[in-house]
């Protein structure tokens, strides 16, 4: 395909699903993905592909499409987008969050990066191989799906659970949040591939006490009691835990950069690898992040009962362990319960596969390298991984060096630099046509 069709397409695409709102608030209020979902349907379509819409709740919609390959004996690959979007507060923006506007050079919106640019890459590679009728080799199964935002219950894990046979055959899945580039120096960038991802146990803390006036004396305050529960979690450093992808990725590093691997502080030593740092520090070990607190109803009212909440994430294999540690930082007068539990996935960095992403930067990027790495946060994978599917990261971006990538996620003026869609586009086709 031309830049000029590419502009046309992958830019004007991402720019259209910015401008839908698709802001997960869970809860009542949740979010509505069917016009997002009706958009990318009518493209598929569009592209020769049929296009399902799938409802969980009214309005909680999910697409699925499956193009069908020329060699039926070859397993299928799935790829997987989700269309909803965290929300935002557009007086905190330098540009409207739901503007989808093209400014300065970079697509501008929530959404930008997590993850509307990889559906828009799918849907105009999809559109670009509709007009020169190419066919891939592989069945490819097309999914973009509701609720990743907050959990995937309605998304992934509902679709999963509820249409099964939408995968049948596919061996390995594609998604967020990897292929992107870390600039060592102008002839070297590293492109971390997720072949991970950590567990997620969303908690509910809760503490109790003597409910009274608030102008007595009260020694057994609920909320004094929790504020210490919170601030000993919240600070607690779990061990450092090394796993096979992690490894990878630091070993690529350390080549790289000079990274000290066997430094006594290699906490230390993985903040050199500046803005990268906040998502690789991440991995080395469990965490857990409070998030929330609720106690009271009247300032004059000393509460019986206060309340907090926790995102812990922990590594594959480290499951028990993590709640074990918990419950001991915690102490015996503080209870804690699972709000949301999903697991850890890891699957090796090597197959076919890997190659084909590896090939694929390497088409356009002479001075990439790619590596294996593991995310901190969660994805549709998980879902995924549940039928017995390898399951990668691979949104390819190649990004200015100075772009703190993992800050976009989430953060205020979020965006995506238009020449980053254009060469994921390219990287993205190159990949699909060589698996």
């Amino acid at each position: 395909m031309t830049s000029t069709e590419a502009s046309s397409d992958v830019v004007r695409i991402c720019s259209d699903l910015i401008r839908i709102d698709t802001s997960n608030y869970g809860g009542e209020i949740g979010a509505n993905e069917r016009p997002a979902a009706e958009y990318v349907a009518a493209l598929m379509e569009s592209a020769g592909v049929t296009a399902t819409i799938y409802e969980s709740e009214p309005g909680r919609a999910n697409v699925v499409g499956r193009i069908t390959g020329t060699d039926p004996s070859r397993p299928a690959l799935l790829l997987h987008c989700h269309l909803d979007v965290v929300p935002a507060v557009a007086a905190d923006w330098t540009i409207h969050p739901f503007s989808g506007e093209v400014h300065d050079g970079q697509v501008w919106g929530r959404g930008a990066v997590d993850m509307k640019d990889m559906c828009a890459m799918v849907l105009s590679v999809i559109g670009s191989w509709a007009k020169s009728g190419y066919r891939p080799e592989r069945d490819i199964v097309l999914a973009f799906l509701a609720d990743e935002e907050l959990g995937s219950k309605l998304g992934g894990h509902w679709i999963v659970k509820n249409h099964p046979d939408l995968f049948e055959g596919c061996t390995e899945a594609i998604g967020e949040v990897g292929g992107f580039s870390y600039t060592v120096n102008d002839d070297l960038r590293l492109y971390p591939i997720m072949t991970a991802e950590k567990g997620k146990t969303w908690m509910r803390l809760t503490a109790q006490g003597t409910a009274g006036h608030g102008s007595m004396v009260n020694h057994d305050n609920a909320i004094l009691a929790l504020s210490a529960a919170v601030t000993r979690l919240g600070t607690h450093q779990f061990p450092t835990r090394i796993t096979e992808s992690v490894r990878g990725f630091l070993e690529a590093a350390a080549k790289a950069t000079g990274l000290d691997l066997s430094a006594d502080d290699l906490d230390a030593e993985v903040e050199k690898l500046g803005p990268i740092s906040k998502m690789i520090g991440a991995t080395l070990r469990n965490t857990a992040n409070p998030t929330m607190l609720q106690a009271g109803a009247s300032v004059n009212v000393v509460p019986g009962v206060a309340t907090a909440y926790f995102d812990g994430r922990f590594l594959p294999g480290y499951e028990e362990e993590f709640h074990a540690q918990i419950t001991e930082v915690l102490g015996p007068d503080i209870t804690w319960e699972l709000i949301l539990q999903d697991i850890a996935m890891e699957t090796g960095f090597d197959g076919p596969l890997v190659d084909a992403m590896s090939a694929a930067l390497l088409s356009e990027d002479p001075g990439a390298v790619p590596v294996p790495y593991m995310m901190s946060g969660g994805t549709d994978a998980k879902a995924f991984a549940l039928l017995g599917m390898r399951c990668f990261g691979f949104s390819p971006l190649r990004l200015p060096a100075d772009v703190d990538f993992g800050g976009l996620f989430h953060g205020v003026d979020e965006r995506v630099p238009v020449d980053a869609l254009l060469f994921g586009e390219r990287v993205l086709d190159h990949f699909l046509r060589n698996i």
